[in-house]
């Protein structure tokens, strides 16, 4: 009866145990948490100090995670949303649906001072054009002459209303052409192959060899160099300078899980997270590694020219540039 006794009570104190652990929920974009993306290795590393559990959310990418959370609004199941980018933080604040990050935002390694009180930064790149080396021996040097430049090579591009990487490029051409946007994009239609929700979509179209290039980064020739032993896919170095992507997470305010949320920004920017980032996004890290870059990453295209709208600037024009774009692809 004894034993009994003991073991009933063994058995309710790690039931009670197992309930008490918290839950995190996180919103991010579906290549962080893929098989091959670091989303697991970063959930059981925090799930070692947190007592907590990682629970993720995949929702395509950063446009499509913004547009949810504004649906749900007060109703979220998020805790924490990991992926939008500069493009979007000024219209994610103005949601009024996260709170204050209060980390010490000098710890974020990134091409500009870091300031933002609500989100920081957890990876950065510059985007760029990645060519099939055996498809297209001489990419285009310049936007204007993968724009205006004519040829049969096609590109795979992403769309701007859902994905982060698809709003890069929009941006980019815009900053470019500026009033001649429109026109811009009517001399690329004939190039563009297809346009994908999302990027891991367009990647791998481009990887099947569907198309001679695919917007994506700087950094992702260096996946194939590490992790297939090939130099086949190359970036292009574009005279006029790249656009830049920094991505961001943020605490969803009032949460149940508000300050485990603060915990896992904290973390996000320390060893446990970022040594999954370089082979595991394949971006670069914007916090404090373990050990130094892989050597591959030294090789990479490193822009000249930064080019970069502000938040704010995104934030006011974004539908009339959307707006643009789709008009000029319909006529």
């Amino acid at each position: 009866m004894k034993k009994l006794f003991l073991a009933t009570t063994a058995l309710l104190a790690f039931t009670l145990s197992a309930e008490a652990k918290a839950t995190l929920t996180i919103y991010t974009y579906e290549s962080f948490i893929s098989e091959w993306g670091p989303g697991a290795k970063i959930k059981a590393n925090f799930e070692k100090s947190c007592e907590c559990t990682v629970n993720y959310v995949g929702l395509g990418d950063g446009v499509a995670m913004l547009n949810r959370v504004k649906l749900e609004a007060q109703n979220t199941e998020a805790d924490v949303v990991l992926g939008l980018d500069t493009n979007l933080t000024a219209e994610a604040a103005a949601t009024g649906l996260f709170a204050e990050h209060k980390q010490d935002a000098s710890k974020a390694k990134t091409p500009l001072p870091w300031a933002d009180p609500l989100f920081l930064p957890f990876d950065y790149a510059h985007f760029a054009i990645v060519y099939d080396t055996e498809k297209l021996p001489t990419p285009p040097a310049s936007l204007k002459e993968l724009v205006e430049g004519g040829g049969d090579a096609k590109i795979i591009l992403q769309d701007p209303r859902s994905s982060t990487p698809g709003l890069g490029f929009l941006l980019w051409m815009k900053k470019v052409y500026g009033d001649g946007a429109a026109d811009a994009w009517k001399k690329l239609k004939p190039r563009i192959l297809t346009t994908t929700p999302g990027w891991s979509e367009a990647y791998a179209l481009f990887t099947k060899g569907e198309a001679a290039m695919v917007f994506s980064y700087t950094t992702s020739p260096a996946y194939h160099v590490i992790a297939e032993n090939s130099a086949r896919y190359k970036a292009t170095t574009f005279s006029e300078g790249h656009y830049l992507q920094v991505e961001v997470a943020g605490v969803i305010k009032g949460s149940p899980e508000e300050e485990l949320g603060r915990k896992f920004l904290a973390f996000m920017l320390e060893p446990g997270f970022q040594d999954e980032i370089p082979q595991g996004n394949w971006m670069l890290p914007a916090g404090k590694t373990s050990t130094p870059l892989p050597a591959a990453f030294n090789e990479l295209v490193k822009p000249e020219t930064t080019l970069l709208y502000s938040p704010e600037e995104v934030a006011q024009n974004r539908r009339a540039w959307i707006d643009e774009w789709l008009n000029s692809q319909t006529q």
